[in-house]
């Protein structure tokens, strides 16, 4: 989670509506094998320091049988706090992880914006495929079976993430 900070990942998440610290992990939960979780060790101090901060709220819910439910919400201070954040431009050459952190806050984005954020994408992942291409020609059969491998993975995941942005972009456009 350090590539996108935790703090603007939870406001994102907030923004669309608001959640308890056990809802945020089991969110992202299902989102674990492309960005990985927080573990509550660093969600629970990020939650703590955004309200501090005055970005969140929390409200207590009773629940019958169990201790009350703490759920946050986003402040319009938050709001602005996340506004500015998506408006910062993004660096050219993200992490999957950190790209796709960002896209499951999409709705944050204007259409413009998205289509840009998307594009960009897909000139740092031709980029990368052309690297990848150019390493394997030079290693000329040279490298290990797991090197191997790892260069084919490597490539088949670039060309599934182009087709997905160019039909992606197709449909935005």
């Amino acid at each position: 989670m350090a590539t996108v900070s935790l703090r603007y990942f939870i406001l994102g998440l907030l923004s669309q509506k608001p959640m308890s610290g056990y809802d945020i992990k089991y969110f992202l939960k299902h989102f674990n094998w492309l960005i990985g979780t927080p573990s509550f060790g660093s969600l629970y101090p990020a939650l703590h320091a955004l309200l501090e901060d005055k970005l969140a709220t929390v409200e207590l819910c009773p629940c019958e049988g169990k201790p009350q439910r703490k759920i946050y919400s986003i402040t319009d201070a938050g709001r602005q706090v996340l506004r500015d954040w998506i408006q910062q431009p993004v660096e050219s050459d993200v992490p999957l992880k950190a790209f796709m952190m960002r896209l499951i806050l999409a709705d944050g984005f204007e259409s413009a914006e998205l289509i840009a954020y998307l594009q960009r994408r897909q000139a740092q992942v031709l980029a990368q495929q052309a690297t990848l291409e150019q390493v394997m020609q030079a290693l000329d059969g040279k490298a290990g079976l797991g090197q191997d491998l790892a260069f084919d993975c490597g490539l088949a995941l670039a060309v599934a993430e182009l087709a997905w942005l160019d039909s992606t972009l197709e449909r935005l456009s």
